[in-house]
């Protein structure tokens, strides 16, 4: 399913994508050495109910998952990138956390993520993998138009990442939201320009490019959800949730007060 959103339903997505990049400038604010990763899922789940808004993740159950993922946003870790189940382990100097965060309101869905790391030691390999996500996904936005093929987004993304030395999964990626999560199209992190969906103007996207630093290779771990690296090598991710105007795209997911 692919959903145009009408005027009305988009000004809904302005304010659910500044909820979820609240929500997550928060979570980093109070991230710190000896935090927690359930501590970080019941901030999560207070700050959703007291906006009014749904989680996506609670009674999600995809084909890929083990039944309802259960928690309120994904909290992965070093070699964990994608899905990240919240669990009792307590962050340490140095973890490099990924949160992914998608909510619902007024029928509306956003989703964002950011890569950070804790404490003091800053590994510069670990801020170079975050910055070519950031990077990449800054170009994916540039190159979404009216016009545009997915292909386009996917090409501008995947060769930021490829020319900062990264090997590129495409079995998960961006994808289209709108009332629910996960829509087409599938936006994949590598791609050819001019292939693709063409853009519409009030279609929603969210573009997520995420690598790990040697593999492009995923393993599952045993609790059916957190994607790691097949070879234990650290990991960044980076998402935003877009809309495609007339001119452009409008990144949705920016904190309210980016907006003043």
């Amino acid at each position: 399913m692919i959903e145009i959103l009408s005027p009305t339903e988009l000004a809904r997505a302005r304010v659910t994508g500044a909820l979820v990049a609240d929500i997550l400038q928060t979570l980093r604010s109070r991230t710190a050495v000896g935090t927690n990763l359930l501590d970080i899922d019941r901030w999560t789940q207070a700050m959703i109910t007291e906006a009014g808004a749904q989680s996506c993740y609670v009674d999600y159950a995809p084909s890929f998952g083990r039944g309802p993922f259960g928690h309120y946003v994904c909290t992965s870790v070093n070699d964990a990138v994608l899905h990240g189940l919240p669990h009792d382990y307590t962050l340490a100097d140095g973890d490099l956390v990924s949160l992914d965060l998608a909510v619902s309101k007024d029928g509306v869905v956003a989703d964002s993520a950011l890569s950070f790391v804790v404490g003091a030691t800053q590994r510069p390999e670990d801020l170079a993998m975050i910055d070519a996500t950031e990077r990449a996904l800054e170009a994916g936005i540039a190159a979404a138009r009216p016009g545009a093929r997915v292909g386009d987004l996917s090409h501008a993304i995947g060769t930021v990442l490829a020319a900062a030395g990264y090997p590129v999964n495409t079995e998960f990626g961006g994808h289209g939201v709108g009332s629910t999560m996960h829509q087409d199209p599938h936006v994949a992190n590598a791609g050819r320009p001019g292939r693709g969906y063409p853009l519409r103007p009030g279609l929603l996207l969210a573009l997520e490019p995420w690598v790990m630093a040697d593999t492009d290779e995923l393993v599952t771990d045993a609790d059916g959800w957190t994607l790691r690296s097949a070879t234990g090598c650290r990991t960044a991710h980076r998402e935003h949730t877009i809309a495609i105007t007339d001119d452009g795209a409008e990144i949705l997911t920016l904190p309210s007060d980016a907006h003043r």
